[in-house]
């Protein structure tokens, strides 16, 4: 039998995967005047409570069926929520009374597809459907209901009914937006979670992406000050870092150390180094331990290193981080962990950010970037270094540690902006040249930064993100001292840029592989 609905009664429905604070919101409402309407666990929740609840099957005068999948999807409860001042009479007609307040938050989808092991029929099962349509339903009709999703808003509904016995016009409306904003962000969680079964473009491509960015945290400003800024997340996204003291993160920032950390990542055995400024290395290096690494990258280039974002693959130690912070003034450093010593040392110069890095966590799997009209998208640059793809296109084949710098130079150059240019030796960066509109000026420069700071390019290695056009770059790498050099290869001129490195007795490895990086 259903419950007698009363004309005179204030309804609230509470139904809720999140149970924080919900007991303590319902004991409010009641003590206010509301008659409780739940559901499942938040019914039982409140009747542990100590609350007197009517379940929802006995407020429509229907049962739960089909295991819980349908329960809240009923006339009186929908009509309950939609009604407006000229739906009086049918409401009467029908039996329906008005639900002034609907706190609703969803199945933890999120949560259950992220643990592993997560089967597909859990997945679906936790997929919501009534409470995603009573919360659009009533975030539609604010104007008469108040609807709430987040439970650190409890508080403001509890004071504005207090103070005025109901909720102010423009905090039902605030509410009703973030209704619509919870209600989109759990599609798009579950659309990312299906997509995968979608049926990709002839490029492998998903037809549709539904990315799910939360907001989390506000930056200082964006790439200027007179921008505003913020860092999203996308669902299930694990953090990359954690920061441990300093003034607060840039759009800047964030941008040079996840550049300077997927650097880094990509030496997995002993300790290295990366120094980026403006999102380009400016120096790199693999040591014996993080102070030698730093040493090396950091000759590179000592004045663009003013201000830069250094990054590590390893703990930093107290030594390192005494001269670092004596030696320059560096924005950024970021380490998978630091050393007590370290720490205390950093905190010295409090303004320094110090992030410590998420070794674990995975690259994102696009690369996304706005454009007028629109945003591209494209696959994450995973293609790093495999000798195994390389041949050797010249004479002279590369000697053992030739083939050890080639690598380094390689796995450097694809973090530079193109047009990129990189020479190395002993697994570090003499000489850099970054994002030139043409090759030989960018091979040009990298050999006249290791010029300015007194590092000698004999017998050192140059990579090429791309493949060179003519062969005047390998003429400026022999004429610096480079012996060896590494790139893409495919240009319609390879056999000429190939004659000139035979001519200098250059060995040339050609990777089949291009890291363009805009």
């Amino acid at each position: 039998m259903s419950e007698i609905r009363s004309p005179g009664k204030r309804y609230a429905l509470l139904s809720v995967s999140d149970k924080t604070g919900i007991t303590e919101l319902a004991k409010s409402l009641a003590e206010t005047g509301f008659t409780l309407l739940s559901t499942g666990g938040t019914a039982r929740a409140l009747r542990q409570a100590g609350l007197e609840v009517n379940d929802v099957s006995a407020h429509t005068g229907f049962p739960e069926i089909m295991d819980g999948r349908v329960k809240t999807l009923h006339p009186v409860i929908h009509g309950g929520i939609l009604g407006r001042d000229q739906d009086i009479g049918v409401m009467a007609d029908h039996g329906i009374s008005a639900i002034e307040l609907v706190i609703v938050n969803l199945y933890p989808f999120e949560a259950v597809t992220s643990k592993p092991g997560c089967s597909r029929d859990e997945a679906i099962e936790n997929i919501d459907i009534g409470g995603p349509a009573m919360l659009r339903a009533a975030a539609k009709n604010h104007a008469r209901v108040t609807v709430v999703t987040d439970p650190t808003e409890y508080a403001t509904i509890v004071t504005e009914l207090a103070e005025n016995g109901s909720v102010s016009e423009s905090s039902r409306a605030r509410l009703a937006a973030q209704a619509f904003a919870h209600t989109s962000r759990y599609d798009s969680l579950v659309a990312g979670y299906l997509q995968h079964e979608a049926q990709p473009d002839e490029q492998g491509m998903p037809v549709h992406i539904s990315p799910c960015l939360s907001r989390r945290q506000s930056l200082r400003y964006g790439e200027n000050p007179h921008q505003s800024a913020a860092l999203y997340s996308a669902a299930n996204q694990v953090d990359t870092f954690r920061q441990l003291q300093g003034k607060p993160l840039s759009h800047n920032n964030i941008a040079d150390a996840d550049a300077a950390l997927e650097c880094v990542r990509q030496f997995s055995s002993g300790p290295a180094c990366i120094i980026v400024k403006h999102a380009n290395p400016c120096g790199g290096a693999r040591a014996a331990n993080t102070l030698d690494a730093y040493d090396r990258a950091y000759q590179t280039d000592p004045v663009s290193s003013f201000g830069g974002v250094i990054a590590f693959n390893q703990v930093m130690d107290q030594a390192t981080a005494g001269e670092i912070i004596s030696r320059q003034f560096v924005e950024v450093l970021v380490a998978p962990g630091f050393e007590a010593g370290a720490l205390e040392t950093l905190a010295g110069k409090p303004n320094i950010r110090v992030l410590q890095s998420n070794q674990d966590a995975p690259p994102p799997d696009f690369d996304f970037h706005a454009v007028a009209g629109g945003v591209l998208v494209q696959e994450h640059d995973l293609g790093l270094a495999d000798r195994s793809e390389w041949r050797c296109v010249t004479g002279r084949q590369p000697e053992s540690t030739e083939w050890d710098d080639l690598e380094f130079a390689w796995k450097m150059v694809r973090m530079v902006k193109s047009n990129a240019i990189i020479y190395a030796r002993e697994h570090r960066t003499l000489g850099i040249g970054a994002g030139q509109m043409s090759r030989v000026d960018s091979s040009r420069i990298a050999a006249w930064k290791a010029e300015a700071a007194g590092l000698d390019l004999a017998g050192s290695a140059m990579a090429s993100d791309a493949f060179f056009p003519f062969r005047d770059g390998i003429d400026t790498a022999a004429a610096a001292g480079a012996r060896s050099v590494i790139q893409p290869g495919g240009s319609m001129r390879d056999e000429e840029v190939i004659a000139a490195a035979n001519e200098h007795g250059m060995a040339m490895v050609f990777t089949g592989k291009r890291h363009f990086r805009h």
